[in-house]
């Protein structure tokens, strides 16, 4: 679940504050660079094991946000992977709840992808659990999923690589839990293919062949990312906008939506963030600008903090005029334990300025205040993501890593409604939204325990960039 700074030195900071990875040279063997820049070629020479885990350490003792959890001795010899090590060395991190998996090793050329166009490979829907069952809770346009007729509702009963040998989930389920079911679903590349036994919202079970592709994801939806919705209570039109997550892609989709808002009026808005695991910081700083229509550049958005000897690179973000903003009087943010890093970045930046004109609905959020550099070692394709800084909002309020749900002021419990569409006036956290800014009464959120929801979005062991920023990909 990323939460991705584009700054890293005093000297570059102005340069790399637009993207996720930066530009400029780093310590070590390792350097940062900017997505867009030359395909990275492997060598042997200097991609030894050992070789990336010396390099893992010398970064981490550097950079890393809680260096006091490090080992103080740590045998690389005891680990046959660098990915393993690197879950070692953050090991007392995780165990305090600080860092569940931020910090993490990844492809240059992966990400780079991601990032730039959501590029990625596989079916093209994400999926939930209530550790029993696979329900699909939506599907992107342009991938097979969808063009398949799968979508929101359908229900995954099996699988398998032909029609011969179907697996009921539920056995799978038994058998080896989530992992198996993942397993099942088969390696995130183009051309793998599954057979599947799908039963639809409207009862139909039928038996489909999908075969995993490379396709863009679209930001927000071209089918219901952004939309008027009608009360149907009488709480008049309120904006819709339902972000998937936070890519370069994101800038012109927003900005269109909050344009549409914009010229018709709109002075309440329900921003969906359900399923967003987070992304490019740059993006959540436009999305507060185009919610701070009433802001002035003097307002704080967020503080930036890095660990005291790499104070230099703190900055403070102001909101910044757009040409599309508005200026909401209610703002409903839709989330769930999904509702991660860059998504709850926007919702903190916000909450000093609405108060309890602003409400957070759903369930509590994942809980990540803190985000990662790029540090690339550029000819082993290896970027690490290190968690480096930690994020405040104006009134200097963070270290929410038991989620939002004890930061907001408002707050109304809402399912998350897989019988009808994302975005639909009767899906029932939508149908809560629209209560909420209407100023009708609601049961608040129970709590902030860091307990999940009864359905959980299915996270692979190893999930790849596209995985941690979609959870539920496949």
């Amino acid at each position: 679940m990323g939460f991705l700074r584009s700054g890293v030195s005093a000297i570059v900071l102005a340069a790399l504050l637009a993207s996720c990875g930066g530009g400029g040279s780093g310590g070590g063997s390792g350097t940062v660079v900017q997505p867009g820049s030359a395909t990275p070629t492997p060598t042997a020479s200097s991609c030894s094991l050992r070789a990336r885990q010396d390099w893992l350490l010398a970064t981490m003792r550097e950079w890393y946000l809680f260096p006091e959890t490090l080992p103080a001795n740590l045998d690389p010899g005891g680990y046959t992977t660098a990915d393993a090590y690197l879950d070692a060395l953050t090991a007392t991190a995780r165990a305090q709840g600080r860092d569940r998996y931020f910090t993490y090793l990844t492809s240059i050329t992966q990400e780079t992808a991601y990032y730039n166009s959501g590029s990625s490979a596989g079916f093209g829907f994400r999926l939930s659990s209530d550790g029993n069952g696979v329900t699909v809770t939506e599907s992107f346009e342009g991938s097979s999923a969808l063009q398949a007729g799968i979508d929101r509702g359908a229900q995954i009963l099996a699988i398998g690589t032909s029609s011969a040998d179907l697996r009921d989930v539920t056995s799978i389920y038994a058998a080896q839990g989530s992992a198996g079911i993942t397993d099942a679903l088969g390696p995130s590349t183009a051309g793998t293919t599954r057979v599947l036994r799908v039963r639809d919202p409207d009862g139909t079970v039928r038996i489909v062949t999908l075969a995993k592709t490379d396709y863009a994801l679209t930001p927000v939806s071209s089918r219901y990312g952004a939309q008027i919705l009608t009360d149907p209570n009488g709480g008049g039109r309120v904006g819709y906008v339902n972000l998937r997550t936070f890519i370069n892609t994101a800038d012109p989709a927003l900005r269109a939506a909050f344009a549409s808002f914009k010229a018709q009026g709109i002075d309440k808005v329900i921003v969906d963030l359900r399923y967003n695991g987070g992304g490019l910081v740059a993006i959540a700083e436009l999305f507060g600008d185009l919610l701070g229509g009433a802001r002035a550049s003097s307002d704080v958005f967020s503080f930036t903090s890095f660990r005291p000897e790499k104070s230099a690179n703190d900055s403070t973000r102001n909101f910044m005029p757009q040409p599309e903003a508005i200026a909401p009087t209610r703002i409903a943010f839709i989330g769930t334990r999904a509702t991660a890093s860059a998504s709850e970045l926007v919702i903190n930046g916000m909450i000093p300025y609405f108060h309890a004109n602003l409400g957070l609905i759903g369930t509590n959020t994942y809980g990540k205040p803190v985000g990662q550099v790029a540090i690339d070692r550029s000819d082993c394709d290896d970027r690490l993501r290190v968690i480096a800084f930690a994020t405040q909002n104006a009134n200097r309020q963070g270290g929410y890593f038991n989620g939002l749900a004890g930061n907001v002021e408002a707050s109304c419990s809402a399912a998350d409604d897989v019988t009808h569409p994302l975005g639909d006036v009767r899906e029932a956290s939508v149908k809560a939204a629209l209560d909420f800014v209407a100023g009708r009464s609601c049961s608040p959120i129970g709590g902030i325990s860091a307990a999940a929801a009864p359905r959980e979005l299915l996270t692979p062991a190893r999930p790849n960039t596209a995985q941690r920023e979609v959870p539920g990909l496949f």
